[in-house]
């Protein structure tokens, strides 16, 4: 469900803030670590690995691909830290051995596999290789660097995976922090409720994000190789503000203003901060690959996201799980202090409005599709 921080120094923080969107989950196995509070994420995962089984099954051509290398390279963008990117990965071999298995069963041996690790140089990679398996009958390297540029050998990589991590804007919308712009976002800190011109800064920024991150992988990936993406999403013409994060990022929105009638943060601070996330719809992915043109979309679906969530939300083990992924963004903003304030309110807030989260939840907010290098 979620993955489901003066004028100038404010605008400064933010930049670095947007920059490193894509990192800033809190690494260690701490109280507050994403490595103990992402398992929301890995159950959204487990509900797509039937449908990746059959998409391999299906559009992967392994005895071509073999002709040409006897390594099997897959790469994992946007893996973060925790062991859930080390069980996707294991998962995905063994759905390739299965096809090797079913497509070349004259084939004297496997291939050699290879499990790269991407993301930002600052991902915590030291506690994320603590969860490999001592047994693991895989090589491993982990390529630091945004996955919005190239960082692996050109065609070199035969499958990649991407969960959870294209929603994060590579940078945020300048005009989002420009008082003379239609799309400065005075007040709030996303697109949830802000203005059409703020929702079309974001919707821009990430339709090139899209074409970065595709072209990329255009370059590193052998030709009939796959990308298998999961991510948040949300049906075509449904306002943001109808699910449940969009409700959450109002009401830190409000959380934040509220402390700057307090004190505890300035309004110039909140002003010059927005969240570097955005759901895309399926329309906009389909045209968004479409305009690129190195890839054939296989498989595309909204699915549920939390098909086991029965019943009330808990919340605060929800606010953790949300602290986790993001407070590294708030805290290159804000003050310490105000984090904990932040996050303490967040708690109080949703517990008031239960039920209308859970009266707003939907079906078909995450994204799975199968993409074919042409």
């Amino acid at each position: 469900m979620a993955a489901l921080v003066s004028d100038s120094l404010a605008k400064e923080n933010n930049d670095k803030a947007s920059e490193n969107s894509t990192i800033q989950v809190i690494g260690g196995h701490g109280t507050n670590s994403y490595s103990n509070n992402s398992s929301y994420q890995r159950l959204s995962a487990n509900v797509v690995t039937k449908k990746i089984e059959d998409a391999i099954m299906k559009n992967l051509d392994v005895e071509t691909l073999s002709s040409t290398s006897n390594i099997f390279r897959v790469a994992d963008f946007g893996c973060g830290v925790g062991s859930n990117t080390i069980n996707s990965m294991q998962d995905l071999l063994l759905i390739v051995e299965k096809k090797y298995i079913s497509q070349c069963p004259t084939s004297s041996q496997m291939p050699e596999f290879q499990v790269i690790f991407n993301d930002q140089f600052t991902n915590d990679f030291n506690t994320l290789f603590t969860y490999l398996p001592q047994d693991k009958q895989y090589l491993v390297a982990s390529v630091p660097g945004s996955f919005h540029n190239q960082v692996l050998p050109k065609s070199s990589l035969h499958l990649a995976h991407c969960s959870y991590s294209l929603h994060w804007l590579s940078r945020l919308p300048k005009e989002l922090r420009d008082e003379r712009s239609p799309a400065w976002n005075k007040g709030k800190i996303h697109y949830t409720s802000a203005p059409p011109e703020v929702l079309m800064a974001y919707a821009t920024q990430f339709a090139e994000d899209l074409d970065n991150f595709l072209s990329a992988r255009g370059r590193e990936m052998v030709s009939g190789g796959m990308i298998v993406i999961v991510g948040s999403s949300i049906p075509d013409g449904m306002p943001y503000s109808q699910v449940v994060n969009g409700i959450m990022y109002d009401c830190m929105g409000s959380i934040l203003m509220d402390m700057v009638k307090t004190g505890s943060i300035s309004e110039a601070d909140v002003d010059a901060f927005n969240l570097p996330i955005y759901a895309c719809p399926p329309g906009e992915f389909i045209e968004g690959v479409e305009r690129n043109g190195l890839f054939s979309i296989e498989v595309i679906e909204l699915m549920n996201p939390a098909p086991w969530l029965k019943g009330p939300i808990d919340i605060p083990v929800f606010v953790k799980h949300v602290r986790a992924a993001m407070e590294g963004m708030f805290s290159n903003h804000f003050p310490s202090k105000a984090i904990d304030e932040l996050f303490d309110h967040l708690v109080l807030k949703l517990s008031d409005i239960s039920q209308q989260l859970e009266s707003c939840y939907r079906d078909g907010l995450q994204l799975f599709a199968i993409l074919k290098r042409k």
